[in-house]
C-alpha cells in the first residue's frame, strides 16, 4: 500500500471522546489467496497452463478488513488463524502491514490455513478452495460456521497457552477470562456481516443493540428458495448490499431498481450493485434514490472488488456523506482495486485515490458532468499527489531480506 498521503481520517470531524475505539468490526474466515492472472482462457483438462502473473495475499474476510483499514477506519477483526506459515504470514500482513486490530482473533494449533487458488481470465475468475472448519474457542458451544464468520477470543499477552488434546487434533488457544466474542462483540460504530439463509449469528443482534450500524451482503442461495424471511439478521441491518441477480431473486422482480425499492421496505438502506452499469440505492427512510455509473477500467484481477465496494460505502455512510457520493466513492474504490493483483493487497488507500483524482482532472476530453460527480473528493484530498500509476505492495509471501 502507498503511504504518501498519511493522516486522512474520513471521520475526523465526527469523532468525540466517548466514541467507540473501533470504527468497524467484522468476523469471518481468512484464506491465503494464490492468484494467477494473464491466462488466455480457462485451464483445459489434461493440459498445463502458464499464467503471466501470480501473487499471494490474505483473502476471505481479510479483503474487507484491509479495504476498511486503508480508508482510515479503525478496524477490528475476529478470525481464526492456522499455526502454519500461511497463518503467520496472514496475521503479520494484517496486523503489522495494515494496522488491523487482531486482539479478538486467535491462532489454532494443529489447524492449517484455508487456501484459495484464483484464476483470472476474460474479466472473470474461477476459484478452487480448500479448508476445514476451525474448532470453536474454548468455552463456546456449537461448531463455528464455515465458510462464514469464525469465532474468536482475545489471547493473553505472551506465548498463547493451549489446552490438552488427543494426538493429531487441533488445539485451541485458551481464551482470556470474562465476556469474549462471539458472546460479546466489541463496541463499534459499524459492523459488517455476511447473511446466509437459515443462519442467525447472535453477535449481529448484540452489535446492533450496542449501537453499531450493521452492513450486510449475501451469497448465492443454494436452497433455491430466495426467501428474505430466511435471513433473520436482516432485521438488524442498516444497509443491505446484494448484487442485481440476488436482489431480483429475493424480491421476485425483473428489474434491479425495482428490487432495490422493494428491499428498502425491509431495511433503511438498500444498495444493489449493477456490475458494469454501476450501482443503485434507495433510502428507505426518505424514499430518496441515487444511481452512479461504473468507472470503465481494464480489470487485471476482480478478486475482492465487491468487498472493496462495501468498504467504500461503509466509509461514506459513517462520514455522513450524501447517498450519491457514497455510491460514487464505493464504485471508485472498487474500480481502482481490480487494476492490481490480490483481493486484499489491491485495495486502494488515499494515496491511490488522490493520484487518480489528480490524473482524471488533467486528461483531455473529460466530461464536466463526470468530473462533477467526484468533486466531493476536493474536500478530502490534498492539493497535490504523486503521479499515477503508483507502485503498489508486491503480493507474495515473505521475500528474504
Amino acid at each position: 500500500m502507498s503511504t504518501e498521503t498519511p493522516g486522512i481520517d474520513p471521520l475526523l470531524a465526527l469523532r468525540a471522546p466517548r466514541d467507540p475505539a473501533c470504527d468497524v468490526f467484522l468476523t469471518g474466515t481468512v484464506f491465503l489467496d494464490i492468484i494467477f492472472t494473464g491466462l488466455d482462457s480457462a485451464p483445459v483438462r489434461g493440459t498445463e497452463s502458464w499464467a503471466r502473473g501470480m501473487g499471494s495475499s490474505p483473502g476471505g474476510v481479510a479483503n474487507m478488513a484491509t479495504a476498511l483499514a486503508r480508508l482510515g477506519l479503525r478496524t477490528s477483526l475476529a478470525a481464526a488463524f492456522g499455526d502454519d506459515h500461511y497463518g503467520e504470514y496472514c496475521w503479520d500482513a494484517l496486523e503489522q502491514g495494515e494496522g488491523i486490530d487482531l486482539s479478538m482473533s486467535r491462532t489454532v494449533a494443529g489447524w492449517h490455513s484455508p487456501v484459495t487458488v484464483s484464476m483470472a481470465y476474460e474479466g472473470e475468475r474461477t476459484m478452487v478452495s480448500h479448508g476445514h472448519e476451525a474448532p470453536p474457542p474454548t468455552g463456546t458451544a456449537g461448531p463455528a460456521p464455515a465458510p462464514g464468520p469464525a469465532a474468536a477470543t482475545t489471547p493473553a499477552p505472551g506465548p498463547a497457552p493451549v489446552t490438552p488434546s488427543a494426538p493429531g487434533s487441533a488445539v485451541v488457544t485458551s481464551p482470556a477470562p470474562g465476556p469474549v466474542f462471539p458472546h460479546c462483540p466489541p463496541r463499534a460504530r459499524a459492523a459488517v456481516a455476511s447473511l446466509a439463509p437459515g443462519r442467525s449469528e447472535p453477535w449481529v443482534a448484540a452489535a446492533a443493540r450496542g449501537g453499531a450500524l450493521i452492513f450486510a451482503d449475501v451469497g448465492w442461495d443454494e436452497t433455491g428458495r430466495w426467501d428474505l424471511d430466511a435471513l433473520p439478521d436482516l432485521a438488524h441491518c442498516e444497509a443491505f448490499l446484494p448484487n442485481a441477480e440476488e436482489a431480483m431473486r429475493y424480491t421476485r422482480t425483473d428489474c434491479p431498481r425495482a428490487a432495490a425499492r422493494a428491499l428498502a421496505e425491509r431495511v433503511p438502506l438498500a444498495v444493489v450493485t449493477l456490475g458494469a452499469e454501476g450501482a443503485y440505492a434507495v433510502d428507505g427512510r426518505t424514499g430518496a434514490a441515487a444511481e452512479v455509473p461504473a468507472i470503465e477500467v481494464e480489470a487485471l484481477d476482480p478478486t475482492g472488488a465487491g468487498d472493496v465496494f462495501v468498504a467504500g460505502f461503509v466509509t461514506g455512510t459513517l462520514a455522513d456523506w450524501p447517498l450519491a457520493d457514497r455510491l460514487a466513492f464505493a464504485g471508485l474504490t472498487a474500480a481502482l482495486s481490480v487494476q492490481e493483483f490480490g483481493g486484499s493487497l489491491s485495495a486502494p488507500g488515499w494515496a491511490e485515490i488522490a493520484a487518480w483524482w489528480q490524473l482524471v482532472r488533467t486528461c483531455d476530453r473529460q466530461a464536466p458532468a463526470a468530473l462533477e460527480r467526484y468533486a466531493f473528493l476536493d474536500d478530502l484530498l490534498p492539493a497535490t499527489a504523486r503521479a499515477w500509476p503508483l507502485r503498489r505492495a508486491v503480493p507474495t509471501i515473505g521475500f528474504r531480506q
